[in-house]
C-alpha cells in the first residue's frame, strides 16, 4: 500500500478512556501507583491536544477487566485503510486484541491477524518514511516480530527487527520520531546503533522518558516535566506542546501508546 503522506500527518485517532482499575497498572518496580484521577485528568488533557492538532478523535468506553486498556496502541497497528491485530506480550493484556477487533472493523476496510507464535506489542513499533522498526523486549519475541513483519511486507512496508539496548521497555520507551530525518532517543538508544541514519536529539541526563514524545501533524506532544529536552526539539523548528504524564508514567507508558492515529484513506 505504501505511504503517500508524512508518516506522522494523522487525522482520525482512537483512544480509550482509562478504567478505575487503571491503578492496578503493569509496573516495573515497586513504587507506588497513579491515582485514577490523575490518570483520568492527563488523558483528558492528551485528548483535548490532538483535537488541538486537528485530528478527530473517538473516545472508546473503558474495560475495568483490563487496567492497561487505556494503552490501545500495544494490541493493533493501524495505518491508512488498514489495521493489524497484535498480540500483547503481558499475560494480562492478551483479552485487549480481542476487545479492540469489532473497534477496527467498523473503521478499517482490511484488518489483519498477526498469525504465526509468539507476540508483539505495538510499543516496540517505530514507523518511519522508509522503514517500520520492530524492537525485541520482554514484551516482543523474535517469532512475533517476524510475524509482524510478514504482515507489513503485505502491506507494501518495509520491516527492521532490531535489538534496543538492555533495559528498554519498549522500542518507543527509548526513542521517538521527530520529522523525516530525527529521532529523539535515549543516550543508551542513540548509542545502540539502532537508528543509524537518523540525526538523533539526545535527551539530557534525567530526562531519559522525553525520549517517548509523539510528533502529530506539526506538533510534538512531550512530557512537561522535561524543559531541557523541548529546548532541543524546538531548536529544530519544530512546536512542541507540553503534556503533564507524571501518573502514566506510573505504570510505565508515555505519550504515543494512549492513541491509535492515522490518516482517512
Amino acid at each position: 500500500m505504501g505511504v503517500s503522506h508524512r508518516v506522522f500527518d494523522f487525522d482520525r485517532a482512537l483512544v480509550r478512556r482509562p478504567a478505575a482499575s487503571v491503578v492496578d497498572g503493569l509496573r516495573a518496580g515497586d513504587h507506588a501507583g497513579p491515582s485514577y484521577e490523575g490518570v483520568a485528568a492527563e488523558h483528558e488533557a492528551y485528548v483535548t491536544a490532538l483535537r488541538a492538532a486537528g485530528i478527530e478523535v473517538e473516545v472508546l468506553a473503558p474495560l475495568d477487566a483490563f487496567p492497561d486498556s487505556i494503552f490501545v496502541e500495544d494490541p493493533a497497528l493501524v495505518f491508512s485503510g488498514a489495521a493489524i491485530l497484535l498480540r500483547p506480550g503481558a499475560a494480562s493484556r492478551l483479552g485487549e486484541t480481542d476487545a479492540i477487533r469489532p473497534e477496527l472493523a467498523r473503521r478499517f476496510a482490511r484488518v489483519m491477524e498477526l498469525g504465526g507464535e509468539g507476540y508483539a506489542d505495538g510499543g516496540d513499533v517505530l514507523v518511519t518514511p522508509d522503514m517500520v522498526f520492530i524492537g525485541l523486549s520482554t514484551r516482543t519475541d523474535r517469532a512475533g516480530a517476524d510475524a509482524l513483519s510478514a504482515r507489513l511486507e503485505e502491506l507494501g512496508l518495509r520491516a527492521r527487527i532490531v535489538e534496543p539496548p538492555a533495559g528498554v521497555l519498549h522500542l518507543k520507551t527509548g526513542c521517538s520520531l521527530i520529522d523525516e530525518e530525527t529521532v529523539i532517543a535515549t543516550p543508551a538508544m542513540a548509542q545502540s546503533g539502532v537508528l543509524d541514519g537518523f540525526r538523533h536529539v539526545v535527551t539530557p541526563q534525567g530526562e531519559e522518558a522525553a525520549a517517548n514524545a509523539l510528533r502529530v501533524n506539526d506538533l510534538v506532544l512531550l512530557g512537561a516535566a522535561f524543559p531541557r529536552t523541548r529546548d532541543l526539539v524546538e531548536a529544530l523548528g519544530v512546536e512542541v506542546v507540553p503534556l503533564a504524564v507524571a501518573e502514566i508514567g506510573k505504570i510505565d507508558a508515555g505519550l504515543s501508546c494512549m492513541s491509535l492515529r492515522w490518516k482517512q484513506a
